[in-house]
């Protein structure tokens, strides 16, 4: 059933040449930690969303910051010749330790992003650097298509939805569903085939990203997407993973409604597509260089410092001395003139 995206008439599909995107996720049998989506019956507040009483799990909690002792300037620490101070040492000390508490909090930081609940505990890092496709590529029609009831609160869904269109040059479309009439869907590939049929009755273009997530039953679910062949120049495979990363994840988070879980999903995959991920730790390793370049210019102000007290050391001793002792005939001179009489 699936088949090359669209003819020339497609609003400018055929222009792109190739054959849509697709693929998708299942998850069945996972803990929903008291997350309730479904139909209308379901108890849902409101807000469009019923969580239960399962406790959230919140990451690392940092309480103040670190203590840090005041180190004077008696004898024996950090006092340079002639008393000049032993502020120098006590001020590199505290930039080292307050630097070295900044590497910490950050590797803390990103590990606890790293490792967030959730059926999915990484995102797929974008290596890519995407330009959105130009506009007038998309004929815009609505951003959600709601069987399931599950939708209340139709400017909050939207909103995350309108970011992705606005980044990416592609308007995605949600197709919500807990049952799919006529069809024995088992597979992705199933779900999939019925997604690429569903995207020729929804668009009249190919600039559309088509998601369908169907929910059988409670923490049973299957997601397809498919994007048309214009659409699939900045939705490549790896940018959809990074979608279906969000959308595994914010599955489990009980703290977000229905509306939520789709439109930070998207919102916050639209950022990471359109940028090229950067490793975590090249803050840490320039903030590692520059305690590295502090270091050495404290060394050599160091030095030259004991240099200058040195000097000025022996030109106070010059400038301190008796006049009379200018001119006088030493120990040795004295005794060499007593043989010479």
């Amino acid at each position: 059933m699936a088949r090359g995206g669209g003819s020339g008439s497609r609003g400018g599909g055929g222009s792109f040449g190739g054959s849509r995107g697709s693929g998708g996720r299942t998850s069945f049998g996972g803990s929903r930690g008291g997350r309730s989506f479904g139909n209308s019956n379901s108890g849902r507040s409101s807000s469009g969303g019923s969580w239960g009483n399962r406790t959230p799990r919140v990451g690392p909690i940092f309480r103040g910051g670190p203590t840090y002792r005041n180190y004077g300037s008696g004898p024996g620490f950090g006092r340079g010749p002639r008393g000049s101070g032993g502020c120098g040492c006590s001020v590199l000390i505290t930039v080292i330790i307050i630097i070295i508490g900044i590497i910490l909090f950050m590797s803390l930081f990103t590990s606890s992003n790293n490792n967030s609940s959730g059926n999915s505990n990484n995102i797929t890092v974008s290596t890519i650097e995407r330009e959105a496709l130009p506009k007038g590529a998309v004929n815009e029609t609505s951003y959600f298509t709601d069987q399931a009831g599950w939708i209340s609160n139709q400017t909050q869904m939207t909103q995350g939805l309108r970011h992705f269109y606005q980044e990416t040059g592609a308007q995605p479309h949600v197709y919500i569903t807990d049952y799919i009439a006529g069809e024995s869907i088992e597979t992705i590939n199933e779900l999939s085939e019925y997604a690429n049929d569903l995207y020729d009755e929804l668009f009249t273009d190919e600039a559309h990203l088509l998601l369908v997530f169907y929910e059988p039953s409670p923490s049973d679910y299957m997601m397809a997407y498919i994007t048309g062949t214009a659409a699939k120049q900045v939705i490549d495979t790896e940018a959809a993973d990074i979608l279906l990363d969000y959308l595994d994840r914010n599955y489990y988070d009980s703290n977000l409604t229905d509306e939520q879980f789709f439109s930070n999903s998207f919102r916050d995959a639209a950022d990471r597509i359109m940028t090229v991920t950067t490793s975590p730790w090249i803050p840490v390793f320039t903030i590692g260089g520059i305690i590295l370049l502090v270091g050495i210019l404290f060394v050599w102000w160091k030095k030259r410092q004991e240099k200058v007290a040195i000097e000025q050391k022996r030109t106070d001793e010059i400038l301190n001395r008796p006049i009379e002792t200018f001119g006088k005939n030493s120990e040795a001179d004295e005794l060499a003139k007593k043989y010479e009489e």
